[in-house]
């Protein structure tokens, strides 16, 4: 249904507001009477900041500079809108991630993500690039240098709180006896939707598919996200800069032969097995991995630290892979004996390095694991203990990381799949399979 006539004619009064606008929006008599009016008929509390943040994203024309006056929606629709706003239990909110350096990577769906390129208008739309016209006059919304690169989006449905006040300023109704400095051990740097869809791409063997291990065995990087969320009581972020990824000089010739100085992606080269791989990463298996990550084999932070290796940068990505293998195929009685059964089948495996080594070759079926593990894990205890003698990381044992996390990861998800036993009872037979190995 429609905003009623009498929150037609209390948008349409503001909207007569000539520019530049009062000084003080919030106590301007108009605002107050719809502020007023909201609450009467929608109740959830008197909106003022949630009002005055919808009036911006409405495009309201005393806040619009006289050369953007064409931003501004119609009064019936901005009140259709503020109705709308109220009336709706959900928003969608999406997560737009940028692939910096990725190569021309096939088109992906997955679950409710999607990996493609798009086009200028494609991505206004997806940015909802009017909206940010509306918020940020002076920082333009980039579409056609943006939409060079390939994106991974990601879409959640989330349910909202019905007053608009604690949607749009959330930390004024926090209560205040809690621990502000405690932290929850499992978030990471981006919202766990994001994450839950790279941990899928990140069981791809990038690092066999770089042509250039050297640079980075990453098939790409994700920077940042923007997220946009489709409640109008939710200030957008600012529009991206371009320029905040990886954009490097091309020169070409135009119809008279003149060098014409553009730009292009910077890409880091995958060989060609690269399509036929992705082309597995599918909807399907998406669903395979839900299933596989509710079991509890992947109960500790298996997934974690795989995206914490891939986000971060040196030695840290390096320790994080190896956290991954840990917590993938480690239990709590490799480093407490005592918990061990009794007798201990395999009393001569006696180091939690050993039976992690054991399960590892277990899974990924391959002896020459074990000592690479082995020899990781020693440049890992060098490096925690400060010990002397710690040369540079090569490129060899940096990769060598990544592909025993992953390939452990992934040998986990097949796990999963087949098995309803206790975390403890399928790692127990991962050690059982894999003690022939040392």
């Amino acid at each position: 249904m429609p905003a009623s006539p009498s929150m037609i004619a209390a948008v349409e009064a503001l909207w007569r507001i000539p520019r530049p606008g009062p000084d003080n929006l919030l106590a301007a008599p108009s605002f107050v009477a719809l502020s007023e009016l909201c609450q009467a008929e929608y109740g959830g509390g008197k909106p003022v900041f949630a009002l005055s943040t919808a009036l911006r994203s409405l495009g309201l024309p005393c806040h619009l500079p006289a050369n953007c006056a064409d931003l501004s929606l119609d009064p019936v629709s901005a009140a259709n809108a503020i109705d709308g706003a109220y009336k709706r239990k959900t928003t969608l909110r999406r997560h737009l991630c940028p692939l910096d350096l990725a190569d021309d990577l096939p088109m992906l769906n997955f679950g409710n993500a999607r990996v493609a390129e798009f086009s200028a208008d494609d991505l206004a739309d997806l940015f909802d690039a009017p909206r940010l016209a509306r918020n940020f006059h002076n920082q333009p919304f980039e579409a056609k240098r943006l939409a060079q690169f390939h994106w991974l989006v990601v879409e959640e449905e989330i349910v909202l709180d019905p007053r608009p006040e604690a949607r749009t300023s959330p930390f004024m109704y926090m209560t205040f006896d809690r621990d502000f400095g405690e932290i929850d051990p499992h978030l990471g740097r981006f919202p766990p939707a994001v994450e839950a869809a790279l941990f899928f791409l990140l069981l791809a063997p990038w690092e066999q598919w770089s042509t250039m291990q050297e640079v980075d065995w990453r098939g790409f990087r994700t920077p940042w996200i923007h997220t946009v969320d489709d409640d109008l009581f939710i200030r957008p972020s600012p529009p991206p800069s371009a320029d905040s990824l990886s954009l490097e000089p091309w020169i070409v010739q135009d119809d008279w032969g003149d060098d014409v100085e553009l730009e292009r992606p910077t890409a880091l080269r995958l060989d060609e097995d690269a399509t036929s791989g992705l082309a597995l990463f599918t909807d399907s298996a998406w669903r395979e991995l839900e299933t596989a990550r509710a079991t509890g084999l992947f109960e500790t932070p298996v997934a974690h630290f795989l995206v914490r290796a891939f986000l971060a940068d040196g030695m840290d990505e390096v320790m994080a892979h190896m956290t991954a293998i840990e917590a993938a195929v480690g239990l709590e009685m490799d480093h407490k004996k005592w918990l061990r059964p009794k007798p201990d089948p395999h009393k001569k495996l006696s180091s939690a390095t050993d039976r992690v080594a054991a399960r590892l070759a277990a899974v990924l079926g391959d002896r020459a694991s074990v000592q690479a593990y082995k020899d990781l894990f020693e440049l890992r205890s060098t490096f925690v203990h400060g010990r002397a003698g710690l040369q540079r990381v090569s490129t060899a044992q940096r990769v060598m990381a990544r592909s025993l996390a992953r390939g452990v990861a992934h040998g986990l998800v097949e796990a999963a799949l087949k098995e309803t036993r206790t975390r403890t009872d399928v790692l127990s037979d991962l050690l059982d399979r894999g003690a022939q190995y040392l």
